[in-house]
């Protein structure tokens, strides 16, 4: 357990470059004499902490030490692989990467661990490529080149120039402030600023990038989640979205929600069917979502959604029309 907290403790000074005894101890969880003898400890070890005097003061490390990437036990291990099972890696350009650091993780550990840490890892899977009913996830192609650029920007803080083509528009170049990159169901997205206006581009939208010496003008500290709830909000509730009221077989019910933009309400009807209004992005998303549920769901409203369906089904029944031949 001691030798954990140590490495924790060189970690921490790593990151943060000085700390007071008692910002160690909360760290630690542990008591302030507690962090003077493992401050002892490394030292005696060879490890170069120093302390500093004064108001300002506390320990930190001598500049340049560098340590290998040996405290890791076995759960910390399992936790690193699993990670890097994840695909978001790939979406942001980091795929070759990521499986060199992943490498160097299992090189790291003590020689017991390696085989059992690995077993492990094979036995956990996360965000596989199809789902139970074999529909597969579509992963985006990106350019390595234009995704360093980008990834180059958002890292160091620089203004982004990148040539995008916006659906049904012709690509156009525009210098953006980055703030930061998320990943969706393997769909990459840049966050943004354009002019002080929030702007969110679709990463296999960007033809090119080019990374400018220019700071970016954006907040040293970003909530990245909370900033992509607000824009999933403002996406869902703007434009001239399309509002459906849905009588859904509960066992269908969460494949609706997965599709639509919104669940404006819901209750359940008296023959143990669910009745729902939810929202959809506009006519083809509306249309394209509800014939997905076949029978499974009834659309009450609105009307020219019911008839856009009946003609669907009817033409569907003309071609697998039986012959009386037949």
């Amino acid at each position: 357990m001691r030798a954990d907290r140590l490495v924790s403790l060189v970690l921490l000074l790593r990151r943060h470059g000085r700390l007071s005894a008692d910002a160690l101890a909360r760290e630690l969880e542990v008591s302030t004499r507690t962090v003077l003898r493992d401050i002892e400890a490394l030292s005696t070890a060879g490890v170069p902490v120093y302390a500093e005097r004064g108001r300002h003061g506390g320990f930190a490390l001598l500049p340049g030490f560098r340590t290998e990437l040996t405290g890791l036990n076995h759960e910390e291990a399992l936790a690193l692989l699993i990670a890097g099972s994840r695909r978001g890696a790939q979406a942001f350009g980091l795929g070759s990467a990521l499986a060199s650091a992943m490498l160097k993780v299992v090189d790291a550990l003590p020689e017991s661990y390696r085989d059992t840490a690995s077993d492990a890892a094979q036995r956990l899977l996360v965000d596989p490529e199809i789902d139970l009913l074999s529909r597969r996830l579509v992963a985006e192609e990106l350019s390595d080149t234009i995704m360093t650029e980008v990834r180059r920007a958002v890292l160091a803080g620089h203004k982004l120039r990148i040539h995008y083509a916006a659906v049904d528009q012709d690509p156009q170049w525009r210098t953006v402030d980055p703030i930061g990159l998320v990943t969706v169901r393997g769909q990459g997205y840049l966050l943004a600023t354009r002019s002080g206006a929030d702007r969110t581009y679709r990463l296999s939208r960007v033809l090119a990038a080019e990374e400018l010496d220019e700071p970016a003008q954006r907040p040293d500290r970003v909530d990245l989640d909370q900033a992509w709830q607000g824009r999933s909000t403002r996406f869902r509730e703007g434009g001239e979205l399309i509002s459906v009221l849905v009588r859904v077989n509960p066992a269908r019910r969460e494949e609706l929600v997965g599709t639509a933009l919104a669940v404006r309400s819901e209750e359940a009807d008296a023959d143990g069917r669910v009745r729902m209004e939810v929202t959809f992005q506009d006519r083809r998303h509306a249309e394209w979502a509800m014939w997905q549920l076949a029978t499974n769901a009834e659309v009450l409203a609105p009307p020219w959604l019911r008839t856009a369906l009946h003609h669907r089904a009817a033409a569907l029944a003309t071609c697998y029309e039986v012959s009386s031949a037949s």
